[in-house]
């Protein structure tokens, strides 16, 4: 580490410092020969493999990150240039030129896992000491991240978020549409009725017609608004991703894992204006005609009303496909660590070729590479996991149904962390996640939850002539869908609880996957088909038939391929995963 104040024996060019010359029999200060300034080692650190100047040397000694290391004297110090760590890439040298916003003539070479910050050195020194934070030197930590699982989960959590706003941006043109259409027809209305009556009710109806038009003003107003934003995002993380990638490609480790974590954070960031874009209130407008101005002309004020109805995106028709299926193999997933047979009773996916998967026998969580087709990671856990979902791009969340917890996990360098639990009042099957709210699903007796993420109850949903054996959940924007074998039936609700549909050409319904389009794939296990069944729960089709007992499935969008798991108590058929393509 050069120090500030120091004299220099000697000016030269950083690209000469490994030159065979005569002048290089001498051994000289690595850190300050960066920097352009020759100075004879005095000293050597065997940690950062680095010769060390008088100033330097004791300067290390006192350094909170490095005075730890082991120092060695210029008697005891290797008498010859030592190569340099492996995290110094070639073409290298000067890689972290990042200046501080907090101290712009610093540059930024570390970062804090506790605060997810960037720092230089005079914030480690000011505000994140080793007692309370966990720092690390950039060099020393990203090494390994080019074509890593962390690159690939935050590029798809980017393009993921990328699309999310380019459906938004789809579903209010649509209803938008929808809404201008229906005014239309309702302005239509108006002017049969008003072939019914006199010249009385010109004024009125030119009122009617403005009121109209100012509402479809104002639809074209909050559509344009939000297009704007939705292009804007959508070519900010364009941006983002391009650079991301020209990173990746180019080698540029520190800056692609800076990048990687800077685009990590804004994923954050975008949750809140997803949720709010998301939360658009656009009617729908009908025509009521006031048939008493026909008797009492004079004495009515309004040429009729506008009633309104909140469209949103499963309002929309839904179609089921017609699919054509192709078995693609099996993943077998149990591994050494396995006490018996496997009996998969969950999954989620966390990129295309990153599925999670609950062994209920085996009390694991474990994380299987689809490409590969082998299992990457495992997790023990304290008892039987049931279900799990999908959080965050990193966090999941899994029922322990017979300790009545929720479990939280993380995934860090492409392992399954174990963090906070939730305790819930009973034991808990089915579990959803959609916008920072959780669903979960009780048997004894049947109800639904819905929680916040720190375990507060908002809604109880009694299950009392609604539910029996409600033993999976999946969620979107608009419903909650619940498997219930005791039932025989698929159930729809909204999030206040309410029942809005129902699917009862099941009989013996399991676990369920949602489409993007918003249709629920869901396993029968006593027919051994698996059903696609539309999202207003109005109709269903096969799609798998043939099986053997299929009970947990997990759909994949991007690669149109449907993962499911059964359970014949052979281990032969229950260690593996089942892959189909749908097209």
């Amino acid at each position: 580490m050069a120090v500030p104040g120091k004299k220099a024996s000697k000016q030269f060019s950083s690209s000469t410092t490994y030159m065979a010359s005569d002048e290089d029999l001498q051994i000289y200060c690595q850190p300050c020969d960066e920097e352009g300034t020759r100075l004879p080692a005095h000293g050597y650190c065997t940690d950062c493999k680095e010769h060390l100047c008088k100033t330097c040397f004791i300067a290390h000694k006192k350094n909170r990150l490095s005075k730890h290391h082991k120092l060695q004297d210029a008697m005891n110090m290797p008498q010859v240039l030592q190569q340099r760590s492996k995290s110094i890439h070639t073409g290298q040298s000067n890689f972290l030129t990042t200046p501080c916003l907090k101290h712009p003539q610093e540059m930024i070479k570390f970062y804090c896992h506790d605060h997810v910050e960037f720092l230089c050195s005079v914030c480690v020194t000011l505000a994140h000491q080793a007692t309370s934070c966990n720092v690390n030197y950039i060099p020393d930590i990203s090494g390994d991240i080019i074509d890593s699982k962390e690159y690939l989960v935050i590029l798809n959590a980017v393009n993921t978020t990328s699309d999310k706003f380019q459906q938004i941006l789809k579903d209010v043109k649509n209803m938008t549409h929808k809404s201008n259409s229906s005014l239309k027809e309702s302005l239509a209305e108006i002017k049969k009725f008003r072939q019914e009556i006199n010249q009385r009710l010109d004024e009125l109806e030119r009122q009617a017609e403005d009121a109209a038009k100012v509402i479809e003003q104002e639809n074209n107003k909050h559509l344009k608004a939000v297009e704007t934003t939705c292009e804007d995002i959508t070519k900010s993380l364009k941006i983002s991703t391009d650079k991301i990638k020209q990173l990746n490609t180019s080698k540029q480790s520190d800056k692609l894992f800076m990048e990687l974590k800077l685009a990590e954070k804004t994923m954050k960031d975008m949750e809140e204006k997803e949720i709010k874009l998301s939360s658009y209130d656009i009617k729908e407008h009908n025509f009521k005609a006031n048939v008493a101005i026909l008797t009492n002309l004079k004495a009515e004020k309004s040429f009729g009303t506008l009633t309104q109805r909140t469209l949103n995106k499963e309002a929309l028709p839904i179609q089921i496909q017609s699919r054509q299926s192709l078995h693609e193999g099996e993943i077998c997933v149990k591994t050494s660590k396995d006490r018996t047979r496997c009996c998969i009773t969950g999954m989620t996916l966390l990129t295309p070729d990153l599925l999670i998967i609950t062994d209920y026998n085996n009390n694991a969580l474990k994380m299987v590479d689809t490409s590969s087709q082998s299992v990457y990671d495992q997790l023990q856990l304290e008892s039987e996991p049931w279900n799990i979902t999908t959080v965050t791009s990193t966090d999941l969340a899994v029922t322990i149904y017979d300790r009545q917890t929720i479990q939280f996990i993380s995934i860090s360098s492409n392992k399954l962390i174990k963090e906070h639990t939730v305790k819930v009042s009973r034991d808990c099957y089915g579990i959803s996640c959609y916008q920072g709210k959780l669903v979960v699903s009780f048997v004894d007796p049947a109800k639904l939850q819905i929680l916040d993420m720190n375990g507060t109850i908002l809604t109880t949903i009694d299950g009392k002539n609604i539910f029996k054996d409600p033993l999976y959940i999946t969620s979107n924007r608009s419903s909650i869908y619940v498997s219930d074998s005791g039932m025989k039936a698929v159930t729809r609700l909204n999030w206040q609880g309410e029942v809005i549909g129902s699917y009862s050409g099941i009989s013996n319904p399991a676990g369920m996957s949602l489409s993007d389009d918003g249709t629920v794939f869901v396993c029968d296990n006593k027919r051994n088909v698996i059903e696609e069944i539309s999202g207003d729960c109005s109709r269903g089709k096969v799609v798998l038939k043939n099986l053997k007992n299929p009970y947990a499935i997990c759909w994949c969008e991007e690669t149109k391929k449907l993962y499911y798991s059964g359970g014949e108590n052979d281990g032969q058929y229950d260690n593996f995963l089942h892959t189909y393509k749908l097209s």
